[in-house]
């Protein structure tokens, strides 16, 4: 018994099909096809930034916090001894959060905790800067001012 038989398949084979473009499966090449095998080059372009490195990963990520550690957390304020209570709502999805600049570092988180329990709300404190969610600024100055600090309201 043949193959065939055996398997239960059946397997038609054909001739290959004639090449329309003169010259192809003989090993030369059409002009056209010719032309398609040059090499491609590239142009380089004067405004590109390298994006992956195989030796580094992703370099995007390597920029953006280049950029946020030069761009710093709020303005950048006079070191006088005056504590600034700003209202800043940008990058918090609309939400307003009053920002307290200008305390002593070492008395950010204590002071954080006594204004979260004077306004009734949450907060929190990052480097030296108090954030109380909420426009409590009336508040806080009332307190800081009767705890011996000079305060100033700043911005809107």
């Amino acid at each position: 018994m043949s193959a065939e038989a055996t398997s239960g398949a059946r397997h038609l084979t054909r001739p290959p099909k004639p090449c329309p473009v003169p010259g192809v499966g003989r090993g030369d090449r059409s002009p056209v096809q010719a032309a398609h095998a040059a090499p491609i080059t590239i142009p380089v372009v004067s405004n590109s930034r390298l994006v992956y490195s195989t030796a580094d990963g992703d370099r995007r990520k390597a920029q953006s916090t280049r950029k946020a550690a030069s761009a710093g957390s709020g303005p950048q304020l006079p070191d006088d001894g005056v504590v600034r209570i700003f209202r800043d709502k940008s990058g918090r999805g609309g939400k307003i959060v009053t920002v307290v600049r200008g305390l002593p570092a070492a008395d950010a988180p204590a002071v954080a905790s006594e204004l979260k329990r004077l306004c009734g709300s949450g907060g929190a404190a990052k480097a030296g800067v108090v954030e109380i969610q909420g426009d409590h600024r009336e508040k806080i100055a009332g307190r800081l001012e009767a705890q011996g600090y000079r305060v100033k309201l700043a911005g809107g």
